[in-house]
């Protein structure tokens, strides 16, 4: 068993996990962080998209043990309560950008991931920065238009 202290969506946990557990299952499986979801397991959607250190990381990667006690993880739950958040979050309504739901996650967390390190962004930007998010439902035009929506481009 493996004891951590991470800080989490701006809270420090003290967390007990085995050790070939994946980032991912820790944050579902034993902190009931279930907004993180697991697509293809193999690094290939984005949708498991998280926070690490100040970097987008994929959490199906990530092996939990190698994270040190400090790492700060943000998850979807830690980013839909800041307002940058909350306006990515409104742009993917206004926009349609959601149809399924379950890209949209780590959709939002790789926007917020965006926004956070360039404010208005032009559509070849966004659309490098969302690169290793798929989608099978929106066609991606209507996530593209929602950045632009919450970057004040649009």
């Amino acid at each position: 068993m493996i004891k951590r202290k991470w800080n989490i969506n701006g809270k420090i946990q003290n967390i007990q996990f085995e050790e070939d557990q994946r980032l991912l299952d820790v944050l579902r499986d034993v902190l009931d962080l279930t907004g993180t979801k697991e697509g293809c397991g193999e690094g290939e959607c984005g949708t498991c998209s998280v926070i690490i250190n100040g970097e987008l990381k994929l959490a199906c990667l990530q092996l939990a043990a190698v994270l040190p006690d400090g790492t700060d993880i943000l998850t979807i739950e830690g980013v839909e309560k800041t307002s940058l958040g909350k306006r990515i979050q409104r742009s993917f309504i206004e926009t349609n950008a959601v149809q399924c739901g379950f890209c949209t996650p780590g959709m939002i967390i790789a926007s917020f991931y965006l926004l956070s390190n360039h404010k208005k962004p032009d559509r070849k930007t966004i659309k490098r920065a969302l690169s290793g998010n798929l989608c099978r439902c929106t066609g991606y035009n209507s996530i593209f238009e929602a950045i632009e929506l919450a970057s004040g481009r649009k």
